[in-house]
């Protein structure tokens, strides 16, 4: 199932063996878990007839927005237009200040998918019960080009206060679009569909998505609910085998998508990919850049890495080689090796580059073991 097909009729063709990727190293412990996935590309390219051609990008977000007043630079707009043109999906480290939303304003990425499915070696681990998680398989898809993070804002200051103003919209197509995808998500998995609204405290903008929503799930049999902001985030965790597909307005999709991080056993874990029109995608970690962290080597590469998988399925076509790699991700952790936030009893502690290390040595293993089966094969 490429979720991508549904946005985009741009699929991978593969025509060539030469796959293009676009790298942004992102800030904070951005650098850090993309180097954790290198050992990866090299084992495909080892054991598979694919080669990458790889062009990195440069600074984004804070650290950009610090050094020249923008955290979306021109060099940077001109790396990812370049790269888009070529085909080459985006593989991007965090990056914070207003580098995504503008990224995703500039290009129209308007759609936001965040899987949310457990692995399944992690039973032993985060602060919730392994019965609460078990089975969990939620798939949240985030409004990215309107609402609150794409509004206007300025500053009234005056002698005696200062005023804050923000304005935010969301127009019919804008919201069609995306409740249209994720009805066919829906339809593409177990056939639910909670749309999220706050009819009391946006009560325009929660008419116009549940009059929507209504519109588009009227000739399919999804199984459409409608359930308040603060209701969700406490339902996604409380009851989370309950939902399949859930979509949201750009910013109750933010918070709802980081709070049931919880689900995955740590916010390290959490991964997402971001599409637009003619195969533009971007994948990325769930969580920020984390700079506190940057250059102690305790950071979580498992996000970044889910999110690689994720580009191998949605911008390649790869499935075997992604769920490969899904599986290897499972296979390190249940042997007991883990970074910083996802300990459990009897875990050995690893840093950032030897946990990259050891799933890149199980997937190598996974590849080799296929190698091997298809020679078989063909000598036969």
């Amino acid at each position: 199932m490429q979720l991508s097909s549904l946005i985009s009729s741009r699929l991978p063709t593969l025509a060539s063996a030469t796959l293009p990727l676009a790298i942004l190293p992102g800030e904070g412990i951005g650098p850090e878990i993309i180097v954790a996935c290198h050992p990866i590309f090299d084992a495909i390219e080892k054991y598979t007839p694919y080669t990458f051609d790889i062009a990195y990008g440069g600074t984004i977000g804070k650290a950009a927005y610090d050094e020249c007043g923008s955290a979306l630079t021109e060099d940077v707009v001109a790396f990812c237009r370049h790269s888009f043109a070529r085909g080459a999906p985006l593989f991007c480290g965090p990056g914070g200040h207003r580098f995504v939303y503008e990224l995703r304003k500039l290009f129209d990425i308007y759609c936001k998918f965040v899987p949310l499915r457990p692995l399944p070696a992690l039973h032993d681990t985060g602060v919730l019960r392994p019965s609460a998680v078990q089975d969990t398989d939620i798939l949240l898809v985030r409004e990215n080009a309107g609402g609150l993070y794409q509004g206007t804002w300025h500053t009234e200051r005056s002698a005696s206060s200062v005023r804050a103003h923000q304005s935010f919209s969301y127009d019919e197509q804008q919201v069609s679009r995306i409740i249209s995808l994720a009805v066919a998500a829906a339809e593409m998995r177990r056939g639910s569909l909670c749309v999220v609204h706050k009819p009391g405290g946006t009560p325009s903008i929660s008419e116009l998505w549940v009059r929507v929503a209504k519109q588009c799930t009227a000739s399919s049999q999804v199984d459409l609910r409608f359930l308040e902001v603060d209701t969700a985030a406490y339902l996604v965790i409380a009851e989370s085998r309950t939902f399949d597909v859930v979509v949201t307005p750009n910013m109750f999709g933010d918070v709802i998508a980081d709070a049931a991080a919880v689900l995955l056993g740590s916010r390290g874990m959490s991964y997402s990919f971001n599409l637009g029109d003619n195969g533009i995608a971007v994948y990325q970690t769930g969580h920020g850049s984390a700079c506190d962290l940057a250059g102690t080597r305790k950071a979580n590469p498992l996000g970044q890495i889910q999110s690689f998988a994720a580009l191998l399925h949605e911008s390649f076509g790869l499935t075997d080689l992604s769920q490969s790699l899904l599986d290897a991700c499972n296979e390190v952790l249940a042997t007991g090796l883990r970074t910083a936030d996802i300990m459990g009893p009897d875990s050995t502690l690893v840093s950032t580059t030897e946990m990259g290390a050891a799933v890149a040595a199980a997937f190598s293993h996974h590849l080799a073991a296929q190698q091997q089966l298809l020679s078989v094969a063909q000598t036969r």
